[in-house]
């Protein structure tokens, strides 16, 4: 196991915060990485990224192995100096997309063979190259197992076919990878929304060891209280002292509950693709800043905000900048709505280290309950 100590400081019923420390940096959890799709945070520069309180960003496996490719990566120094990023980066294992992007995909024992949705020239992922693309040549801090991902609804066949595939993927993953003091590697739980599946997918990734766990295979179309069963069911099957990472959620009021189960760590790209869109995330839920509404609106997003995005410009500029199609209006939403993502994690430590998580979980929920625009799944 790689020598990344995870300390848990305080607890308020099944909710956590602590520490998890890399070589590159501590990671203070319940943590939320902003996705680097193709090596940039979209819309965003690095350093306004870190102003946030962004301690880890996530990589795409997928994106980065087609373009500029692996090989090209490393020559170029590995992920962090090609990005510029001197602080922790996760990479994923490239399945989701593979699963949710790729033209034409094939599953076999051996691996995915799937097309570009670039060029449509065909690729070959298996456990091992995928280990050796996030490790070898980006040199991710934290790397995943190769997994197979089904879409909600799912028949349960179909669901336990691809969490056992999962399973012996993961086993390859691990066996592969061995022992790196300086990267770790995570595995993930499978099985749809059925629960004896995610118990089998649970027992058996951890009984093949990992460094720490994901939750995989949600937020693809079961919906927020199916959602919350199956991290209600999984969390608890996991190590307390590793750190739970919920794959591809993003909403708040999913984090918001899957905190309150225990998770630690959350990835989504739902902030910048917000921003690119107009869509501002606030206290208050969401907001279309292209609305005619806002056209004369002299007040900024978030006065009480340290982030410059949201505290220094009007509503009606940022109104004007998307009406006017000029980039400085995608910059600035997705500036602000990581800078909201990571004061709302901020808030969740706060309040699990002072005992009083619940009386703020219930506060927010009725907060976005009784906001019209409110996306509540």
């Amino acid at each position: 196991m790689a020598e990344f100590p995870f300390r848990i400081d305080a607890t308020d019923r099944d909710a956590r915060t602590g520490v998890l420390s890399t070589p590159r940096g501590d990671i203070a959890t319940p943590a939320f990485m902003p996705v680097g799709t193709a090596g940039t945070v979209k819309a965003m520069f690095l350093d306004d990224v870190r102003s946030t309180g962004t301690d880890i960003i996530l990589g795409n496996t997928y994106h980065l192995m087609l373009r500029p490719s692996a090989e090209r990566v490393r020559r170029l120094g590995g992920l962090h100096k090609f990005m510029g990023w001197t602080h922790p980066i996760l990479t994923d294992s490239g399945g989701f997309q593979v699963f949710s992007l790729s033209e034409l995909r094939k599953m076999k024992e051996e691996g995915v063979e799937f097309r570009s949705h670039i060029d449509g020239s065909m690729h070959f992922l298996s456990p091992e190259r995928s280990i050796e693309i996030q490790s070898d040549l980006m040199g991710s801090d934290i790397a995943m197992q190769l997994d197979e991902c089904v879409a909600n609804p799912c028949e349960h066949g179909p669901a336990a076919a691809a969490m056992r595939l999962s399973a012996r993927w993961g086993e390859r993953s691990k066996a592969y990878f061995g022992v790196r003091e300086s990267q770790a590697l995570f595995g993930i739980v499978q099985g749809s929304t059925y629960a004896d599946l995610r118990k089998e997918s649970a027992e058996r990734v951890v009984e093949t060891g990992f460094d720490g766990y994901a939750i995989g295979g949600l937020a693809v179309g079961e919906g927020h209280a199916a959602m919350c069963d199956a991290i209600s069911l999984t969390a608890p099957l996991l190590p307390r002292q590793r750190p739970r990472y919920l794959m591809g959620v993003g909403k708040p009021i999913d984090i918001l509950e899957a905190v309150a189960r225990g998770v630690d760590m959350f990835d989504c790209v739902l902030p910048t693709r917000s921003g690119r869109h107009g869509q501002a995330w606030t206290w208050d839920g969401p907001i279309n800043l292209k609305n005619a509404k806002f056209a004369e609106d002299d007040t900024p997003i978030d006065p009480q905000s340290t982030c410059p995005a949201s505290r220094d410009y009007a509503k009606a500029y940022l109104n004007h900048l998307f009406k006017a199609g000029e980039y400085l209006g995608p910059m600035l939403l997705s500036w602000h709505n990581i800078a909201f993502f990571q004061a709302m994690m901020a808030a969740m430590r706060s309040a699990i280290a002072e005992g009083r998580f619940e009386a703020w979980r219930a506060g927010m929920r009725q907060r976005w309950a009784q906001t019209s625009e409110n996306q509540l799944a």
